[in-house]
């Protein structure tokens, strides 16, 4: 069935799944491939304005206000398609189609102790962050639930270029109450990779976290909890790598028709190359290696 003979509410329902479906760094590629697709600016401008929304607040889009670095999830949404950020005080509307921020508005917000430390932790977030991330980002957010307080802590970094064929994005997210002597912290580390030269392939993969962390002062807190997040992702790291290894090996296991010993080594190819003695006998049109050594380059 074509879009042609879908209603219009059938539409709207197709091009929001598939804007949703956007890799991360791709939405506005996906939005204008749609366009030529649809026809109908009204609609995608719509549809492309909803799903821009719910895309920014599932693949942490990074912003830069006031020169501070401005992460948007579901935990700073103020609903009317705005978000809220603590830092600069400001809430906004923010356009992903065209990248611009739009009907800015400045708030208040409550001078407590758990503000303090909001700072205080995005502060030591921060040395984490530029010590461990290329081009990462980082924000701290407070939340207040059924009058308990909360500090959710957000990291980003990404690549975003279709230069190399491939788009890339680490993410993760910590959130911890604030507690007098204890608190539990929960974290999801989540990475996607999508890989377009020769092949469209795309790769998920996360895990879910829980520690506990003693609470003695707002200096402490703040070092314990970057170290926690610096221990956690390191691991996270580390199994990611193996795994992928792992497949890698088994992929090319596969793809050989018989099992050959993988060195690991580097071959010198013109060594190769230069030892090589080739006779052409063009009657024949066949070539003759002088020399046995293509079995001592497999193994």
């Amino acid at each position: 069935m074509t879009l042609s003979v879908l209603s219009r509410k059938d539409k709207e329902r197709v091009i929001r799944r598939l804007l949703l479906q956007a890799p991360p760094g791709e939405f506005v590629n996906a939005f204008d491939d749609l366009c030529l697709l649809i026809r109908d600016e009204k609609l995608m401008h719509h549809q492309g304005e909803c799903a821009g929304h719910q895309h920014c607040q599932k693949y942490s889009v990074p912003l830069c206000i006031d020169g501070n670095p401005v992460l948007l999830s579901h935990h700073n949404v103020m609903g009317d398609y705005r978000f809220f950020d603590h830092q600069s005080k400001l809430s906004f509307r923010y356009d992903l189609l065209q990248n611009q921020l739009k009907d800015i508005q400045s708030h208040g917000i409550i001078r407590n102790e758990t503000e303090y430390l909001r700072v205080v932790v995005l502060c030591a977030l921060k040395l984490y962050v530029n010590d461990h991330y290329p081009k990462g980002n980082c924000n701290v957010l407070r939340k207040t639930v059924k009058s308990k307080e909360y500090l959710i802590a957000c990291i980003e970094d990404h690549n975003y270029e279709t230069g190399e064929c491939w788009n890339g994005l680490w993410k993760s997210k910590w959130i911890f109450q604030v507690n007098p002597f204890l608190t539990q912290v929960t974290g999801r580390i989540f990475v996607q990779a999508h890989f377009f030269r020769c092949v469209n392939l795309h790769i998920e993969i996360s895990k879910d976290l829980k520690e506990s962390l003693e609470i003695v002062n707002q200096a402490q807190l703040a070092l314990s909890f970057a170290r926690l997040v610096e221990e956690q992702e390191n691991k996270f790291q580390a199994a990611v790598l193996e795994e992928l290894q792992e497949l890698s090996n088994e992929a090319l296991r596969k793809i050989l028709r018989r099992d050959l010993p993988v060195t690991r080594t580097l071959i010198d190819w013109q060594r190769i190359v230069s030892d090589l003695n080739l006779v052409m006998y063009p009657k024949l049109g066949y070539v003759i290696y002088s020399r046995s050594v293509l079995c001592n380059w497999i193994i």
